[in-house]
Parts: structure tokens; sequence; C-alpha cells
């Protein structure tokens, strides 16, 4: 491109940028309506990031879960006592003086109301064992104390407690037919175990009468290098017949299918809101190029070419894509990010507590998509400008 079209470009985009309080209320709606497509799509995208985000955190490369052969989750899975023996003399489990450092697992799903609209939810009731502090490298009471083995007393996670009813410190909720007491409120670095009410397996069992069953085994192994080893070494055994993951593998299988349902709901709603805003952009450029025939008539006739008047027109209306979408990110980020919801698991069938999550990688994707708006609404109105006759142009008035 030479210098002389640069220069034409710059001197008809100054113009055209200087213009544009001429047609306030015209490019406000465009704006507007550009900046509401990027706050929805940042938005709903969030979900889907503050949910992958909770269940990556709460993986480690260092725990290994078993379940049964042909279990991809915990609700599907079934372990018998001895078989929870076998895996827990693993010679890849991490020991400490209490033994080898493993947790075996019971799951079951309660109903309590969501403190937001009343309604019933799903909410995980997990029993677990001695040891399954210590495979929750974060895992801390931040109000009242640890449940007392062998009672029917629970923790509950910080999150599952501030979206529940009666799950606070010193409450009591019925769940089968117990009533449990609430002794404390714990945190996990916002993991997935917060979105949980942990008991004692033992008794948990025996108020489900599970027998001595249980349904997930965790152990903590010698390092993240000795998971091979422990897979082997659990899927060789003959008295076994389970399947072997890592908890980070585990947790982001579990967030696939969620993730994917959220990201395609996103990107659908922000095309067909887009559309919308697209017609905006495009009655904007439109009108802007019909209060100026007169004015690209004369340019044109001065000697300006085609490729100035489509480049100042497209200028424009991305100048317009490109503050909507910045007033979009700026919403988006002050009214999302941090605000604490609940979701189904659809691998489990529970309430997980989340926080929507704005990324940097989703505020640059919003930023882009306001833009392709506005190059689309500018172009076909760039088009018209630069095919006007010069002689109509000028009979304007």
């Amino acid at each position: 491109m030479s210098n002389n079209s640069l220069a034409q470009i710059a001197a008809i985009t100054t113009m055209n940028v200087r213009n544009m309080s001429q047609r306030a209320a015209s490019s406000i709606v465009a704006l507007i309506g550009i900046a509401g497509v990027v706050t929805v799509l940042i938005g709903v995208l969030s979900i889907a990031e503050g949910f992958r985000a909770v269940l990556e955190i709460s993986g480690s490369d260092q725990v290994a879960i078993v379940l049964r052969n042909g279990a991809t989750d915990e609700m599907g899975s079934g372990l018998s006592q001895e078989q929870t023996r076998v895996i827990a003399d693993s010679k890849q489990a991490l020991r400490d003086e209490q033994g080898p450092v493993v947790s075996p697992e019971l799951y079951v799903i309660v109903d309590r109301p969501l403190l937001s609209t009343g309604t019933a939810a799903n909410v995980p009731l997990r029993g677990v064992g001695q040891q399954a502090t210590k495979l929750r490298g974060n895992f801390k009471i931040v109000e009242g104390r640890m449940f007392t083995p062998g009672t029917f007393e629970v923790v509950v996670g910080k999150g599952a407690s501030m979206q529940f009813a009666d799950l606070k410190v010193g409450n009591q909720f019925r769940a089968g037919t117990t009533n449990w007491t609430v002794t404390g409120i714990f945190e996990d670095r916002g993991s997935v175990a917060e979105s949980e009410v942990w008991t004692d397996a033992t008794v948990l069992q025996g108020a489900y009468n599970r027998g001595s069953s249980y349904q997930s085994m965790r152990v903590k192994l010698t390092s993240p290098s000795a998971m091979q080893a422990f897979k082997d070494e659990m899927t060789s055994d003959p008295r076994l017949n389970v399947r072997v993951f890592s908890e980070k593998q585990y947790y982001e299988e579990q967030s696939r299918i969620l993730t994917a349902l959220v990201s395609t709901l996103g990107t659908s709603i922000a095309v067909l809101m887009g559309l919308g805003a697209i017609f905006a952009a495009l009655n904007t450029m439109y009108s802007a190029v019909s209060s100026r025939m007169r004015e690209i008539a004369t340019l044109r006739a001065l000697g300006f070419g085609s490729a100035p008047v489509i480049t100042s027109v497209l200028a424009e209306a991305m100048l317009i894509g490109l503050i909507g979408g910045l007033v979009g990110m700026i919403v988006s980020y002050l009214a999302f990010n941090g605000m604490r919801a609940s979701t189904m698991n659809f691998a489990t069938f529970s309430q997980l507590t989340f926080a929507f999550t704005v990324t940097p990688q989703l505020l640059i994707q919003g930023l882009v998509w306001a833009l392709i708006l506005g190059l689309i609404g500018g172009l076909l109105p760039s088009l018209r400008a630069a095919k006007l006759p010069i002689t109509t142009g000028l009979r304007e008035l």
C-alpha cells in the first residue's frame, strides 16, 4: 500500500472518528449491544472455567484413586473390606507412624435445600478413613472441630456451608434415618472437597446399611513416579478387579462433560446475541454512510480511492466494537469473577460449589469477539460507501 493511500486512510478515519458525536445515539446502541454480548459470553464461559479450576486444584499426581473395574466414578464402584486391606498393603503406599496413608471411602447423596432458592439439591455425604486429611494437602478446620470417629458427627466443606441450609457449626440435619450434627467447617484451597460433608466411614456404613463395603480407596504414594508401578501392582493382583487413576486424571475426566456443555452453550448464546449486535452495528454504520453521502462523494471527486473509504468505515465500526468489548470485559470481571455458585456435577449427579473464574484468556476471547462483531457490522456499509456513484452522492442535500 502506497504512502498516499495510507495518508488518505488516516485523514478520512480521523474525520470519521471526530464526527462520531453526531451519531452518538446509534453508536451507543451498537456499543451497548456488543458490550452485552461480551459480558454474557465471558460470564457463561467463566462458569466452565471455575468448574474446571476446582477440579484441577483438587487432583494430585501423588494420590491414587482405586475403583472397581468398569466403574467410571465412585457412585458406580464397590470394594470389599478385604480388598481395601490388600490395596493398603501396597509397596508403593506412603507410610507414617500410623501406617499406610490411605482412606477407604463411602459416598452417598443427601438432599439439602439451597440457601438461595430453598429448592432441594444433592449434596455428597462422604465417609472417610482416619488418614483422610493427610491425603488432602491443604485440608484445615477453619471453624469448630473435627468430627469424633464413631459418632453421628460431620464436618462440612466451606463451599457447601455457604450454599446449603443447616450446614453451619452446631446445626443438625437429617439424612437417611439419622440426625447428624455439624461440628466443624473445613477448607481445602477451594477444591471439590469443599462441596462435601464428611463423616466417619464406619458410621456411614451402618447408617445406610452398607455392611463393610466401600466405594473407593485413596492411597498416597511414595512419589508421583510410583503411580505406574502402583497401577501395575493393583491390576495384576488376582484378589482385585480394579481400575486405578491418579487423582488429577480422575478429576480431569469428570470435568470434561460439564466444561464442554457450558462452553457450547456459552458460544451458542454469544452467537445468537451477536446477531442482534451486528444488526445494531449495521444500522449505525448505514446511518453514518447515508448522512455522509455528499462528503464521501466529494472525497472521491478529489481523488480519494475506494480502499481508504472502506477502511475508514471499518475502522469506525471496529472502534465501536473495541469500546464495547472493553466495557464488556470490565463489567464481566467486576460482576462475575469470584462469585460463588453451585452446579450439577454430571459425573456424580451431586452439587459442586465453585467460584466463577474470569481469566485473562477469557477477557481476550471476549475482546476478539467484539472486534469481529464490529468488523462484520461495518463490512456491508463500507462496501456501499465505496461503490457510491460520485454524481449520485454530489446530488444529495
